[in-house]
């Protein structure tokens, strides 16, 4: 059908006309308010925190054996990136123990209003690296700014974050994205075995954003930074803060973290975590614990996962009691258990409380020093 252009005009103007009409809309328009506090939320939180945030640079010594010419690939020393935040106005940053490990040299560069920079030479105060949690200590003639550490508990699936790093060495660059998933398990990176519990975030993080913070709209940190999956984009993972907080004080105090050991193998099961070996002469079996019996709480924290009864075991401390709920067939139980230090053997290999760890689906990576 042709129309000559006076009746084109018509139709146009009918039509604009009619989509003007709310009466005669079918649908309700949403408005644009929402989107609007958001976006001015994400920029508040982001330039608030900028100051508080370190990128950090490391270097490697030479290893012995590639001094003696054994290894010419680590002859020179390697470079590294990552990021911090500070925890405490005195100069008190925590990263990623993996971005500082075996650093014989690490700067922190702090970001100045007008996008100055001052870099200091940070000492490590402590590092603990099953849990991948490192508390470094720069001396500024002043206070700092500090980031104030929340709950990964306060976020939800799809609630916004914004995450600060030193990606490739661009410092202080800032991403968004939501939380895409919480309680990932299943990722191991590098291989090394760890409490690993991450929060799955689509920010993007990359090598170098490793021991940067993840921020929940009120500014405060929900998970540090710590792993990428290099099979894909958009999938970032970062440790819980609520993890740090139980590892900082032993760190502090002592420079490690003087872990407890039950002596149990364990696997999960439908009501709790099943038992699946008990060690000879171990605190488990001087305390009557049999293979079968199901622990379902320690103290007064209720236990699901293998991985919690690890945490929760290796975080009271070799030498305490801890009385341990469980069920023997239909029977509850109530055990006290006095924890030994966990064995040096067991510093790098499969610890306590987990089940035989598969495959991730995904590989993943620390994103951190050491990287490209």
């Amino acid at each position: 059908m042709r129309f000559g252009m006076g009746r084109t005009l018509a139709l146009v103007g009918l039509l604009a006309a009619g989509g003007a009409a709310a009466g005669d809309r079918l649908w309700v328009n949403a408005k644009q308010e929402r989107l609007k506090h958001q976006r001015s939320e994400l920029t508040r939180v982001a330039k608030r925190a900028l100051g508080a945030v370190v990128s950090i640079t490391t270097v490697q010594a030479p290893t012995s054996d590639a001094v003696a010419g054994n290894d010419t690939s680590s002859a020179e020393p390697q470079k590294g990136l990552g990021a911090g935040f500070i925890i405490h106005p005195d100069g008190y940053v925590l990263t990623s123990q993996h971005v500082i490990e075996n650093a014989s040299d690490i700067r922190a560069t702090l970001w100045l209003p007008g996008g100055r920079t001052e870099e200091y030479p940070a000492r490590v105060v402590g590092q603990d690296r099953q849990s991948d949690f490192a508390l470094l200590k720069i001396d500024v003639p002043r206070k700092l700014p500090v980031l104030k550490l929340g709950s990964a508990r306060s976020v939800d699936v799809a609630d916004w974050v914004v995450v600060i790093g030193n990606p490739f060495g661009l410092g202080h660059s800032v991403t968004v994205g939501v939380v895409s998933y919480k309680g990932r398990q299943d990722v191991t990176p590098a291989g090394r075995s760890g409490f690993f519990d991450y929060l799955q975030t689509d920010a993007s993080i990359n090598p170098g954003s490793s021991g940067g913070p993840i921020i929940d709209l009120h500014g405060n940190v929900v998970a540090i930074a710590n792993a990428v999956n290099v099979a894909g984009q958009g999938i970032g993972f970062g440790i819980p803060i609520d993890m740090a907080k139980v590892v900082l004080p032993g760190l502090k105090a002592h420079g490690e973290i003087q872990r407890g050991w039950l002596g149990v193998a364990v696997e999960d099961g439908g009501h709790g975590v099943r038992i699946s070996e008990v060690m000879d002469g171990g605190p488990a079996a001087r305390a009557g614990l049999l293979v079968g019996d199901v622990i379902q709480g320690v103290d007064r924290a209720p236990i699901q996962r293998a991985l919690a009864l690890r945490w929760r075991v290796a975080t009271s401390g070799a030498g305490h009691w801890v009385r341990l709920r469980l069920l023997r067939g239909a029977q509850p139980l109530s055990k006290r258990v006095r924890l030994d230090a966990m064995p040096v053997s067991g510093e790098d290999g499969p610890m306590e409380g987990a089940a035989p760890t598969p495959p991730p689906p995904h590989p993943a990576r620390p994103a951190g020093a050491g990287d490209p």
